[in-house]
């Protein structure tokens, strides 16, 4: 027996979960120290930290997400937009993800906003399913696209434009583009 230690691709993402709600961002040598893997363990199970920071934003992105759309009262745009604003409301007050944005600008604009962090396609599959689930059925993928970057640039302002978060644009343009497309 060698004494390496497998891991799966989970146990790494929930590790570095984790990592990320106490730290804000999640550093690769201390990582794997903490999980008693090696650091080419860590890089061969999980692509590297781009793809390892994604999968994290995901999954904690993920559960607020569920939360908005548990909350929901509305239906058709009104819904969607009320999803949307529970969402990044909870998102913003996160204390993790805004040190993490504070902390590494360049990693967070590549992580959120390109497809190194494979977070856009998610986030696009998951406002797809919303549209449907508001009732509006005709949405397609498209539109989801336009929506989710037109909430992107309002919601990462600093990382896009130095300018300050600013929510009640990105609703009200993104609210703008539903009435009219639907």
């Amino acid at each position: 027996m060698n004494g390496r230690r497998v891991v799966s691709d989970d146990e790494v993402a929930r590790a570095g979960c984790h990592f990320f709600l106490r730290h804000g961002t999640v550093d690769m040598d201390r990582l794997a120290a903490a999980m008693c893997i090696s650091r080419a363990t860590l890089y061969r199970v999980t692509h590297g930290r781009d793809r390892l920071l994604g999968e994290v934003l995901w999954r904690l992105a993920e559960r607020m997400l569920a939360e908005a759309r548990r909350s929901r009262t509305r239906s058709g745009v009104d819904g969607a937009v009320e999803i949307t604003y529970r969402f990044t409301g909870r998102l913003l007050a996160a204390e993790p993800f805004r040190r993490f944005i504070a902390a590494e600008p360049e990693a967070a604009a590549r992580i959120l906003l390109t497809s190194a962090g494979g977070l856009t396609e998610r986030i696009v599959a998951a406002q797809q399913e919303i549209f449907t689930e508001v009732g509006l059925d005709s949405a397609g993928p498209d539109l989801a696209y336009l929506y989710v970057r037109i909430i992107e640039s309002a919601l990462y302002g600093e990382l896009v434009a130095g300018r300050p978060a600013d929510l009640n644009l990105a609703h009200r343009a993104a609210r703008t583009l539903l009435l009219a497309a639907c």
